[in-house]
């Protein structure tokens, strides 16, 4: 059986290899699939842990927790295995060097060089009060080098001494880092916040080479007892009860030779109630899942990508193999007439499938793992400040899975063609073959299986969309999936039916052009078989391509639209004062400075805006920003949340509210104040009614100027809040801002910075997805030209036929041309439809959970898809038709 088989198998080694290729680029794609999938993982988490450096373990307390103390990080520390803690907390500084300035985070020296996400590039840590390490970009801002000394300026709260009449609160010191603010009533105990100005020497100056503070520039490393300090001043702000700071949580390096998971048990029964023990992997999906309202959105992406990559290689390498034992029919059954059995003949085939899956699959492996490093190593080069690992991960799953899947997908596919050569008749075989036709009753029960493939899947996928969230994620992904998969299959199924006369439809459009046209239409009908069987790979591929392109847009949409919600205003400058009083100085911000701060290269929008001090009849005061409806849809990243405003109406944002106890539709009285010198505030005009809006604003509240005109004409324009033309780049741009602004006396703060970490986040995944589509792209380009050609290797009679006829070279390499023209282009259409409408499922289903899905179709990409497919279309038909061209029709006559 060996040795019949290998004899088989030597005369048909070019088509066994166009065979090959088929399984090779399928293999290849899931092996490229499944690294992508734990390439993402990877990225993911080293992205968002990145400033956890080398720790074993992080403990969190909960969010609304009181946080960590000094007492509880001592435990931790005692507990046994545990190596060095250090408790997680940062303040923020304004730096300066003669007439440069910009604002920092500011971290305390790690205890332990695994615990120090940074590193140095020349100098040392600080070792002592006063000294600081600075990242190299920010000192090259500020012009400072080791050995210079730069000023660290803090605005501090000064309690009022006793007895004094209580003053407003000042603005939220977070205020300025998002826009509106939230203030509750004033505590008793008032004060005033002071400027205060120390020298710092930088002894160091440090790299980030895992991008933990890639957006922000950076983050200047200080002596453990000046961040406790710093900290302990925050601390003590307005109304605060006490002045010990705590820590949002503790980085934990083990012990060598320790087991984390003990260390992690012990640590549970150490640290305080309300508090989570994690391994820094298992925290990074923690933050990550925070991106996206707690779903694990990308883990089921990738999920739901394997496995219609699983599927799309079954339906690749089915097709392919069966055109392949088509061709061998006749063969088979003169190896009938010679002696072998049905059996030997069945064992045959399947061992040659076998033979052909292994080797094929093998080297689809190595193509897959070769392919998915390359795109890496591009990503890498184009992805500044992204961790990306350097080398794919070789797991048993990624080695395992293309092997296995692509033999048995080989060996199933040639069970059904196996067994119909095996009943061919030895004498049938010494007859010319027909071309197959297509006749109503024999493909009627195709028709009714197609049929009810499609109906089930696309009632399993409305379900998914309707109900999805009631499943959970993994089991609506799992009822999405299913519902794709079987719609699919059934579309590929039908294809024989209807994809020839959609072809042959759009070629009588061609055919008055000449012969070569009315040929080519012609030919797609004769053959149906053949020409489903030509389309089908391209169908696929444009299909997954074009669904992932869908759902990669579609997603980013989706979680852009919700950081809007988050973090409206990206950027906010105000003086230096948190509410500048009225008391005739100069105003700091004025319209040279709007205007300044506009013309910064990255800057969209920047609008001069007034921020008042607001008491609500006897429930309180807050914070309200005066911007008209025009401005704020210019400036706002969710205009939405402005609620509609107007002169009569006031936006509360729903955490005022409740801090306020204010209802949606509430009548309030408004009176406009001001904190004098003196720290008291003063009334400054007369009371106005306006209807109260609760929105999902972040904090404070909005008038329009003609309600503020109307409590009071004297009301200085004291912050500028810009929107950034693209916040991913809010790591660049703001530091600008920054420069440009070196020597004002104004205040820098911004969401932009933040909301860029998580913006990091997703654009890191995307591009993974991206660069997983262009090896998709490929992949899908190269099966389309193997099928054409292997249907152009199969009609060299035939095309041997029409040059006996007349038919000159050039006709005949027009009419393949166009034929593959035609196929191509409807099959790129209609997949383009396909994966539209399962892109929009894909993404309904997963993002369900994280909010409104939006939808965005990538029309360049689709463009670019289609007119892709048309030239790889062309490319594929033209090259074999060259060399059935030149061959003499006596040869292919002759060809057996």
């Amino acid at each position: 059986m060996w040795r019949l088989t290998l004899a088989q198998m030597r005369p048909s080694a070019g088509r066994l290899t166009a065979a090959g290729i088929a399984i090779v680029i399928s293999t290849a794609f899931v092996a490229a699939t499944l690294i992508a999938g734990a390439v993402i993982t990877r990225t993911s988490y080293d992205a968002v842990a990145a400033s956890y450096a080398g720790a074993d373990l992080v403990v969190t307390p909960d969010t609304n927790g009181p946080g960590l103390t000094d007492a509880d990080v001592a435990a931790l520390r005692a507990t046994s295995g545990v190596g060095a803690v250090d408790g997680q907390r940062s303040v923020a500084l304004e730096l300066t060097a003669g007439p440069n300035r910009a604002h920092t985070q500011v971290l305390a020296v790690a205890s332990d060089p695994r615990l120090e996400a940074q590193k140095l590039s020349s100098g040392a840590f600080p070792t002592k009060l006063a000294e600081v390490a600075v990242p190299g970009p920010l000192a090259v801002r500020l012009g400072a080098g080791i050995g210079d000394a730069v000023t660290a300026k803090r605005l501090v709260w000064t309690p009022r001494a006793a007895g004094s009449t209580p003053a407003a609160d000042d603005q939220d010191a977070g205020a300025a880092a998002g826009g509106p603010t939230n203030d509750p009533p004033v505590a008793p105990e008032a004060g005033t916040w002071v400027e205060v100005a120390e020298q710092l020497a930088v002894v160091g100056l440090l790299e980030d080479p895992t991008g933990a503070f890639a957006q922000s520039g950076g983050a200047v490393i200080a002596a453990t007892g000046d961040v406790r300090r710093w900290a302990g001043q925050d601390a003590a702000g307005p109304g605060a009860a006490a002045s010990t700071p705590t820590y949002t949580g503790a980085t934990i390096a083990v012990d060598a030779g320790v087991d984390v998971g003990a260390v992690a048990s012990a640590l549970t029964r150490t640290a305080p109630s309300g508090t989570t023990v994690r391994t820094k992997d298992e925290q990074a999906a923690a933050i990550a899942a925070q991106v996206v309202g707690g779903a694990d959105v990308f883990t089921t992406i990738v999920l739901g990508f394997a496995a219609i990559a699983l599927l799309v290689a079954a339906l690749v390498i089915a097709n392919t193999f069966q055109v392949l034992i088509a061709q061998r029919t006749r063969t088979l059954a003169l190896l009938r007439c010679v002696g072998a059995d049905k059996k030997q003949l069945h064992r045959s085939v399947l061992l040659e499938a076998a033979l052909l899956g292994v080797a094929a699959s093998t080297v689809g492996l190595l193509l897959g793992v070769i392919l998915a490093q390359v795109a890496l190593m591009v990503l890498a080069r184009t992805s500044s400040g992204i961790p990306l690992p350097t080398a794919v991960s070789i797991t048993a799953a990624v080695v395992l899975a293309p092997l296995v899947t692509g033999t048995l997908v080989t060996v199933v596919a040639a069970l059904a063609p196996a067994r119909a050569a095996t009943r061919v008749a030895p004498l049938a075989a010494l007859r010319p073959a027909d071309s197959p036709a297509l006749t109503l009753r024999r493909d009627r029960p195709r028709l009714v299986v197609s049929s009810l493939l499609i109906i089930t899947g696309v009632g399993l996928l409305i379900l998914a969309v309707v109900a999805g969230t009631s499943f959970g994620e993994l089991a609506g992904l799992g009822v999405g999936v299913a519902g794709g998969a079987l719609s699919f299959v059934g579309v590929l199924v039908g294809s024989v039916l209807w994809m020839p006369a959609v072809v042959s439809a759009a070629g009588r459009v061609l055919s008055r052009t000449g012969i070569p046209a009315r040929l080519a239409a012609a030919n797609t009908l004769r053959n149906p078989r053949r020409t489903a069987a030509t389309s089908t790979a391209l169908l696929i591929g444009v299909t997954l391509v074009t669904m992932m392109s869908v759902g990669a847009t579609s997603t980013r949409a989706t979680l852009n639209a919700e950081l809007d919600v988050h973090y409206p205003v990206d950027v906010s400058i105000s003086s230096v004062a948190p509410l500048p009083t009225n008391d005739g100085a100069p105003a700091v911000v004025n319209p040279a400075l709007v205007s300044a701060v506009a013309d910064i290269p990255g800057v969209a929008r920047a609008v001069g805006l007034q921020q008042v001090r607001v008491q609500v009849g006897d429930a309180g005061e807050l914070d309200a920003t005066v911007i008209s409806a025009r401005n704020a849809a210019a400036v706002l990243r969710a205009p939405s949340m402005t609620g509609g405003i107007n002169d009569s109406t006031v936006i509360v944002a729903a955490t005022t509210a409740k801090n306020l106890a204010i209802t949606d539709g509430d009548v309030l009285t408004l009176t406009a104040t001001t904190t004098g010198a003196d720290g008291l505030d003063t009334v400054m005009g007369q009371p106005v009614k306006l209807t109260a809006a609760v929105t999902d604003l972040p904090g404070g509240a909005l008038i329009t100027p003609t309600a503020l005109a109307q409590m009071t004409p004297a009301a200085p324009t004291n912050v500028i809040w810009v929107r950034l033309g693209d916040v991913s780049q809010a790591g660049v741009v703001v530091p600008r801002i920054e420069d440009a602004l070196a020597v004002k006396t104004v205040q820098i703060g911004g969401a932009a910075v933040e909301r860029a970490r998580y913006q990091q986040v997703i654009d890191t995944l995307l591009k993974v997805v991206l660069g997983l589509l262009a090896v998709a792209v490929v992949i899908a380009l190269i099966g389309v030209a193997n099928t054409l050609s292997l249907s152009v290797i199969e009609r060299r009679r035939e095309s041997a036929t029409l040059r006996a006829l007349g038919l000159t070279r050039r006709q005949l390499r027009g009419t393949l041309a166009i034929e593959g023209v035609l196929i191509s282009g409807i099959a790129a259409v209609l997949g383009s439809v396909l994966g539209v409408l399962y892109g929009w499922a894909g993404a309904a289903t997963v993002l369900a959970r994280v909010g409104q899905v939006r939808i965005d179709l990538p029309w360049r990409d689709l463009a670019l898809v289609v007119v892709g497919a048309l030239v790889a279309g062309l490319l594929a038909s033209v090259i074999p038709a060259r060399s059935a061209a030149r061959t003499s029709p006596v040869a292919a006559l002759a060809v057996d």
